[in-house]
């Protein structure tokens, strides 16, 4: 399968034209475990990057879409969570070594692994969420034997940062990430891009902090820690008053943070809808830029079970609705009336190609 890149800095994470949500693998050894019908010879597995499964994001999102296909297939899906980019490579192999038929791999930090073990196994079939498997950079994935779950999250994300211009009170909102991978900073420029739309429409001089549309603000890692209270901290202290923190339970680092400063502050959601999977920051959520991995994720293991598996790129869009923006749950009575309306004629302005969101997966 073609793929090409629009910068050569990210060429790595190739740029796809739009694809069908469909993935998919068939193979070897499982015991049943659906409503008791006959077990099928399959055995899907999967493993986590350093956020682990209980993220309440990125990994969770997969980890919840594969184990409902592996239910609806009757069989169990085999997991195992990695805690450090070390345990990468060794756990792929551990699922290798344990007859595996479908390995899902979860972000662009487990690519270089991926792509090693499905050019050492080429009976066993992967899906890798948010990377292009090109790490030659060659434009093509490299091996034919992998299928990417890729998301043009900055199209939704355009949407998170009109609506944080929109409802900022200090004209002042902020981002920072885990680490500047493209899949992270994809985020951090459709947030920028928003809002940079809304000062233009609105006449307005709204200003992002932690991300000037290269660099930025980040943590280093993935986790919630002193290290990304003490960045969300920084951006409090600047007057930001709505923050988007991109990268797993780092957000729970910027809950605190907003807590601890008793100041009126919204935080935006990444990946999974925050107000649904993490309810005890619900009061604080604003919105999340929605990704639809759980969906995306299923799509495969179930066509995998069924032995069809499709190697062609996913690529999700608001078209698609594989990438979209949450409802403002708590939110809603405090963000403009006019809003969501205004929104809506941007989504569609978008899907249109009439109001342009650059990344390195637009085409």
């Amino acid at each position: 399968m073609k793929v090409t890149t629009k910068k050569a800095a990210f060429s790595g994470l190739a740029l796809l034209g739009a694809a069908v949500l469909l993935a998919g693998c068939a193979s070897a050894p499982e015991e049943s475990g659906g409503d008791g019908g006959e077990a099928i010879d399959f055995k899907p597995c999967m493993v986590s990057d350093a956020g682990g499964f209980d993220d309440k994001s990125f990994n969770q999102l997969g980890f919840e879409g594969a184990t409902k296909a592996a239910e609806e297939l009757g069989v169990k899906l085999t997991e195992v969570q990695s805690d450090s980019e070390t345990d990468y490579a060794p756990n792929i192999t551990s699922l290798v070594d344990q007859g595996c038929d479908l390995i899902v791999t979860v972000g662009f930090a487990l690519s270089a692994a991926t792509v090693e073990s499905a050019l050492e196994n080429p009976d066993i079939e992967y899906v890798i969420i948010d990377d292009a498997a090109d790490n030659d950079f060659d434009s093509e994935v490299d091996a034919p034997n992998i299928k990417p779950i890729l998301f043009d999250t900055a199209q939704a994300a355009f949407l998170g940062g009109y609506a944080a211009a929109d409802y900022t009170k200090t004209n002042t909102v902020g981002t920072f990430g885990g680490m500047n991978f493209p899949t992270v900073s994809i985020f951090m420029d459709g947030f920028k891009q928003g809002v940079d739309y809304y000062n233009e429409e609105k006449g307005k001089g709204v200003t992002v902090l932690g991300w000037d549309g290269t660099d930025g603000l980040f943590t280093g890692g993935f986790e919630a820690n002193d290290t990304a209270r003490q960045t969300a901290q920084g951006l409090l202290d600047q007057n930001v008053d709505v923050m988007l923190p991109v990268g797993g339970p780092i957000y729970q680092s910027a809950a605190a943070a907003i807590r601890d400063s008793g100041s009126d502050v919204a935080l935006m959601g990444v990946d999974a809808d925050f107000t649904e999977t993490d309810p005890s920051v619900a009061d604080l959520v604003l919105t999340s830029i929605l990704k639809g991995i759980d969906v995306g994720t299923y799509e495969a293991v179930l066509a995998a079970g069924n032995g069809d598996f499709d190697p062609a790129p996913f690529l999700g869009t608001l078209e698609n609705e594989g990438v979209g923006l949450a409802p403002f749950h708590d939110f809603e009575s405090k963000v403009s009336p006019t809003l969501q309306a205004e929104l809506d004629d941007l989504k569609a302005a978008i899907i249109a190609g009439d109001v342009t969101v650059d990344s390195y997966l637009a085409g």
